[in-house]
């Protein structure tokens, strides 16, 4: 197996691209696929602040690498959800990450800074999991990126997870959720832009872009999201994509260019709805924002009314993970 590039020997193949690559034409691939997508879908502007959303997985990790090496001012934001070992262990690769190369990395804890983990989140306000832990994320990565003074929040969705995501939607024909399955949200009404740069990748591509620039991560799956149907969607389109290689980037590279369109008007009205929530003061779709309701339903006792009374949640720490502090 020889590099297409130099014919040297080669580490990877890419099949849906019908190449080999070795260990440096596979890390410039890796480079020059980001920098394609953040200029077809202009996702970042010289001199822009970034904040990548970190869990410690493969994903995030290499993000915020490859944002670093294209020359961008990223910092990290990790989010304690509380999950037992798994939000341990993950803590622990986001730091080591930052602090071996002298990054500032923020950090919110649910359960220190707002009296609940998204196990107890889940249970109390009869919400999958899954839907606790994003809700939470959202509002946490939102909320930094007001205060912190940042341009855009960068996330680590890939091509296997939009082309997940996407085939649910369609399989369920979500108008409010189509609309939003776009690479690029720009800012509006108190949200900052969200980006995804890393979607013209796959998921193997960014595990063994970790292994090559020797970045640890995360392996384990998030314990709590077992049985979630995204993983089902994702098997599926791997199954497509070993006999059909490309299968999954010709579906949603073809959505974005021919359908996505169509969903513009409902994309627009979900903008222009937030108002701002009478706790925390962020963005909302009603009095009060859907994460103070979260926490609402799970702090509060039993018998409290439904108006929420809990005090405003306390200022996100800064916890620089070594060196300089953005």
């Amino acid at each position: 197996m020889k590099c297409r590039v130099c014919r040297g020997p080669a580490v990877i193949d890419v099949r849906r691209h019908n190449a080999n690559f070795c260990e440096e034409h596979f890390l410039r691939h890796c480079r020059e696929q980001v920098s394609r997508a953040v200029e077809d879908f202009a996702m970042l502007r010289p001199g822009d602040r970034i904040l990548v959303a970190v869990s410690g997985g493969k994903d995030s990790l290499a993000l915020w690498d490859l944002l670093l090496e294209a020359g961008y001012d990223v910092d990290g934001l990790y989010v304690g959800l509380g999950i037992g070992e798994y939000s341990d262990a993950s803590g622990s690769y986001a730091r080591a990450f930052a602090s071996n190369r002298d990054l500032c990395l923020r950090e919110v804890h649910l359960r220190e800074e707002y009296g609940f983990d998204v196990p107890a989140g889940a249970r109390a306000a009869r919400r999958p999991p899954c839907s606790a832990c994003g809700l939470s994320k959202r509002h946490l990565f939102d909320r930094a990126a007001r205060e912190g003074g940042y341009d855009a929040v960068a996330t680590g969705h890939n091509l296997d997870d939009e082309a997940a995501v996407l085939f649910g939607n369609v399989l369920r024909w979500e108008r409010e959720y189509l609309a939003r399955q776009v690479p690029v949200l720009p800012a509006v009404n108190g949200f900052p832009r969200k980006v995804k740069p890393l979607v013209r990748l796959a998921e193997r591509e960014t595990a063994a872009y970790c292994v090559l620039r020797g970045i640890d991560y995360q392996v384990e799956e998030c314990p709590m999201a077992e049985g979630n149907r995204h993983l089902g969607y994702k098997a599926a389109l791997a199954g497509i994509e070993a006999q059909s290689p490309g299968a999954r980037h010709s579906f949603y590279f073809g959505f974005l260019e021919r359908a996505a369109s169509l969903f513009r008007e409902d994309r627009d009205a979900v903008a222009a709805a937030p108002g701002t929530c009478a706790t925390c003061g962020g963005p909302a779709n009603g009095e009060i924002c859907a994460f103070c309701r979260l926490v609402e339903r799970t702090i509060a006792p039993p018998d409290a009314k439904a108006e929420c009374e809990v005090a405003q949640p306390v200022a996100l720490v800064e916890r620089p993970a070594g060196g300089r502090t953005g």
